[in-house]
């Protein structure tokens, strides 16, 4: 039996927007959005933890929603609007209001889950969410370190709302 190798070598074209410029690439089939990012654009910010979806380390908004790149592949996102963390803030380094709350509340620590509480705040957030809604929202982002509740106050500030 012979390997067919031209099938695990082809490439197929991409072309999308990544923090506001145009990207174009060639990429495997079965490429992750994730790798395509850090390893194809440099963008490391875009943590990987688990690969399965669940810790939220990955998270991207992809035309505004957000979404695991753990879970995405590079061709699904052609002709998609990707903003990753290294996008969010201003293009003259100044914080986004999503960040600067962050910065207000202590809601960092070791920092490897950061980018994706960033990123599905930044995506999911809306004003006048209750501090339960909040706590469903952010539900799907693991973080070992800060307990949370420095990150729901964060939120809580940001949907403008104080209720329990």
């Amino acid at each position: 039996m012979t390997s067919d190798t031209t099938a695990e070598n082809r490439r197929v074209p991409i072309r999308l927007r990544v923090n506001g410029s145009t990207e174009s690439a060639a990429v495997p089939p079965r490429l992750l959005l994730s790798d395509f990012l850090r390893e194809g654009l440099g963008l490391t910010g875009t943590h990987v933890g688990c690969e399965h979806g669940v810790c939220g380390a990955c998270t991207v908004l992809i035309d505004g929603t957000a979404a695991r790149s753990c879970l995405t592949l590079a061709v699904q996102a052609d002709e998609a609007d990707i903003t990753t963390i290294e996008g969010l803030a201003e293009p003259d380094g100044t914080l986004s209001t999503v960040q600067q709350a962050f910065a207000d509340h202590f809601s960092l620590q070791c920092g490897f889950c950061t980018a994706g509480f960033l990123m599905s705040i930044a995506g999911e957030l809306e004003q006048g969410m209750t501090e339960p809604e909040i706590r469903e929202l952010l539900s799907g982002n693991l973080c070992r370190c800060t307990g949370y509740q420095s990150i729901v106050e964060a939120a809580v500030e940001l949907a403008g709302t104080r209720e329990a």
